[in-house]
């Protein structure tokens, strides 16, 4: 059975973000040397990088970017929310049969930190419990609410644990334009983008970076892809905030 929770590197994906890589949108320049009397432009390593979904999941909005996803062919890491799970079972089946990978974010979107062992439990390992009798057998990787970790969280985890490396607090003023600078500006190889999936706003803002960022030549894959793409093998309890 396929392990929805963080699926083996998606190699097919790979070739694909590699033939984009080769088409006509614009590319950074490379090295030149002589081959056979001709000049050759060396392309340099494409630019992979994760781009991550929060609090979600919501009909009205994870819907509408799962379809700008697919249009695309674009996948992502969606770290859901078990209280927003019930009566949503559909649209979570879909990222997983889209090829997005899914992870947990608490039930309550408490911060972990401080929490008893099992209240640990039901925040985390009840969370996991409920994706699994969705989807089926999964390992469904943690970020913990506003990136906070502490050292039970890292004994308690059972799991890799994401952080990120680009964050537009997108949920600050809703101004799409400023969201999308705030990460273009800025990304680079190997980084982990946040986002959050319960904004129209964010939504809007997500679609406009895959498109600007796919100009410029990157790819984008699951987190668990760009860590297996760079060599990094997750370890649970481990905190990963990108894939450098």
């Amino acid at each position: 059975m396929r392990d929805h929770g963080a699926p083996g590197i998606s190699w097919a994906l790979l070739v694909l973000c590699f033939a984009l890589a080769l088409s006509p949108a614009p590319q950074p320049a490379g090295d030149r040397t002589a081959s056979g009397g001709a000049e050759v432009e060396i392309e340099p390593e494409m630019p992979v990088v994760a781009l991550t979904f929060d609090d979600g999941p919501r009909a009205a909005t994870t819907g509408r970017l799962l379809d700008e996803l697919a249009l695309r062919e674009v996948p992502a890491t969606f770290f859901l929310l078990g209280h927003r799970l019930q009566g949503n079972e559909e649209l979570v089946r879909r990222m997983a049969r889209e090829g997005h990978q899914i992870g947990v974010h608490t039930f309550d979107h408490v911060p972990v930190t401080g929490l008893s062992r099992q209240d640990f439990g039901l925040q985390v390992g009840g969370v996991r419990a409920q994706l699994r009798d969705i989807l089926g057998d999964g390992e469904f990787w943690l970020r913990p609410p506003y990136g906070q970790a502490d050292g039970n969280t890292r004994a308690w985890a059972d799991s890799p644990i994401v952080l990120w490396s680009v964050d537009p607090e997108d949920w600050k003023d809703h101004d799409v334009s400023r969201i999308v600078s705030a990460v273009t500006d800025q990304v680079k190889d190997g980084d982990i983008i946040l986002l959050h999936d319960i904004y129209h706003s964010s939504v809007d803002a997500a679609v406009q970076i895959v498109d600007e960022l796919l100009l410029r030549g990157f790819c984008f894959v699951t987190v668990e892809d760009l860590l297996a793409w760079k060599g990094i093998s997750p370890e649970p309890g481990t905190v990963y905030r990108s894939g450098r």
